[in-house]
């Protein structure tokens, strides 16, 4: 508690290889509230330094926090191929309105090995033709990979973008069994 007996905000980070490099979790007492691609020294000071701005908090590098224990395992048998989904409890105080109906839309519905177009997810909240609107929420996604925007496509076949970068949504799609492996 802080000096005037209310609860302070508490962020606690780490860094976790995986199959497609390094990643930052981040997590809050209400549950994992960021997920951060390419976690270089670089990025991950970026991050972290908008995370203490958006949460009046400044995150501690700690990787054995109960409040990551759980996020790490599954993520490493996530990319493992040991598990489909994730079950974890998330902090979604990041981000609001139609970005955060978006993003709990396809949390729910869009599960492993499947994907859906952008204008398809669009229609389901609500808001057919608003398919660009759904791209920028892919991009504000400050949970990918749990919350899943790599299984958001373009709806003539294409891969569509990712803030992850191309090659990262194709790793993760292949992980999936959505397309190939990559040969090299």
């Amino acid at each position: 508690m802080d000096d005037d007996g209310r609860y302070e905000q508490r962020v606690v980070w780490a860094v976790v290889d995986t199959g497609i490099g390094p990643l930052l979790l981040a997590a809050t007492r209400e549950g994992l509230v960021n997920v951060v691609f390419h976690a270089t020294d670089e990025v991950r000071d970026k991050a972290l330094s908008r995370l203490a701005s958006r949460l009046g908090s400044e995150p501690v590098e700690e990787p054995g926090s109960p409040l990551l224990a759980e996020a790490i395992r599954q993520f490493e048998a996530y990319f493992a191929g040991e598990r489909r989904f994730f079950e974890l409890p998330l902090d979604w105080s990041l981000i609001s309105g139609f970005n955060r109906e978006v993003l709990r839309e396809l949390a729910t519905t869009v599960s492993f090995g499947t994907v859906v177009g952008y204008g398809d997810l669009a229609g389901r909240v609500g808001q057919p033709g608003a398919a660009q609107a759904v791209g920028m929420a892919m991009g504000a996604n400050p949970l990918p990979v749990v919350v899943p925007c790599h299984r958001v496509v373009e709806s003539g076949g294409g891969i569509g973008g990712f803030g992850g970068g191309l090659e990262t949504k194709r790793r993760l799609l292949a992980l999936e069994g959505v397309l190939p492996e990559p040969l090299f």
